[in-house]
């Protein structure tokens, strides 16, 4: 006889009902109406020759959105933070030596992921709010010999693009393989993987590809497939083995896993509309919208951390002006207006605002918005005696 139910948890709900945002914030941004409504859409089964056919269109776009001819380019079942484990997982050996250029929060989390795989990690560190010179990598990888130099081209915790150019030449003069983080600079911001020799890479699919969280980008040229195939033992991570999921995305769609196919849906249409648009269009109308944004800012006295020449267009660090409380402010924001905005981490916690114009979201008149409730709420929460801000 089956015992009684326990209704000790049970409560009755109404549907679900959220608010609308716009998402100004690191991210996630605000994903396409388009999009949604391809999530919205009927399941098909995993293996449906239907839902095959969409995944080689998936790859196919993929490919294009990274400037790469990788056969090994897929969208991994998890968020972005999936897909950085992933590169490390499948390519590093217990002992390996990876180096990795910290110049923010995001490269601290590289380096503790490849620690996790038994690596030999050595950092190279920044201050939080500039990039790395050529000269400075390379005393380094000449120094410490890396199998892999990871590093963070779209640095999210505070608003820097690294140059890129003259790394992966370095890399392939002594045999080290780069790894690149591309979570907030893919479909937003100049990314040429083949061009500047780029081994493996990884993005996310809710900042400049207008989708929600849950799917991660990952690609991995010839020179990172060959060190995965000659390990000694297998991917100590079933779930990110591409090993294995290169037999479920390649010719041979060997089950793996049950894949999200409705993200895989929003994933394809973000794609098409990204293609759509068309890479060049879609990283003039990135880099208009943050001029605009941060031509506005200064004008309201506001100072941003990143040196203009390494400024990400799609995240911009503001700092936040003595005797604010930045968190007060964005919760005003939040709470009165629907507007999200970021703050700081790490190292820049409680410093600045991150204010992120991404995908969907980039759009002047998002800018224009916020610009005009910087200039007219801001006041509220300085010290007496603040001179007025100029007008915008």
């Amino acid at each position: 006889m089956l015992p009684p139910v326990n209704s000790a948890h049970r409560r009755t709900l109404g549907p679900i009902a959220t608010p609308n945002r716009l998402l100004l914030g690191p991210g996630p941004s605000n994903a396409h109406p388009t999009v949604l409504r391809a999530l919205a859409r009927t399941p098909i089964g995993h293996l449906d020759p239907l839902y095959v056919e969409l995944m080689g269109e998936v790859q196919e776009l993929l490919r294009y959105a990274w400037q790469t001819d990788n056969r090994l380019t897929i969208p991994m079942s998890g968020t972005g933070s999936a897909a950085m484990e992933a590169t490390l997982a499948n390519t590093i050996e217990p002992g390996d030596t990876v180096l990795v250029a910290v110049k923010g929060y995001f490269g601290l989390r590289l380096a503790d992921i490849a620690g996790r795989y038994r690596a030999n990690v050595v950092t190279l560190e920044k201050p939080w709010g500039e990039a790395f010179s050529l000269a400075e990598l390379e005393e380094a990888v000449a120094t410490h010999r890396p199998k892999i130099l990871a590093i963070v081209h779209a640095e999210t915790s505070t608003g820097i693009c690294q140059p890129m150019e003259g790394i992966g030449d370095l890399c392939r003069q002594h045999d080290c393989l780069l790894l690149l983080d591309t979570v907030t600079s893919l479909g937003a911001v100049p990314l040429y993987l083949d061009a500047w020799k780029v081994d493996l890479a990884y993005s996310c699919s809710q900042k400049g590809l207008s989708c929600p969280p849950g799917l991660g980008p990952f690609t991995m040229g010839p020179r990172a497939a060959a060190k995965m195939m000659a390990r000694q033992g297998k991917v100590p991570n079933w779930y990110l083995d591409v090993t294995l999921l290169n037999q479920y995305w390649g010719s041979d769609r060997v089950y793996h896993h049950t894949a999200p196919v409705n993200m895989n849906f929003g994933m394809r249409e973000a794609l098409r509309l990204l293609a759509e648009e068309g890479l060049d269009s879609a990283w003039a109308r990135h880099r208009s919208n943050a001029e605009r944004l941060w031509a506005g800012l200064e004008r309201l006295g506001l100072e941003l951390h990143a040196p203009e020449h390494l400024r990400l267009p799609t995240l911009t660090t503001v700092r936040i002006p003595e005797g604010v409380d930045g968190k007060a402010f964005t919760l005003h924001l939040l709470n009165q207006h629907g507007i999200e905005v970021g703050g700081g981490l790490g190292a820049l916690a409680g410093k600045v605002w991150r204010i992120g114009l991404m995908g969907y979201n980039s759009r002047p008149e998002n800018v224009d918005r916020l610009l005009n409730l910087f200039e007219t709420e801001l006041p509220a929460f300085r010290p007496a005696g603040t001179p007025a801000a100029v007008a915008v």
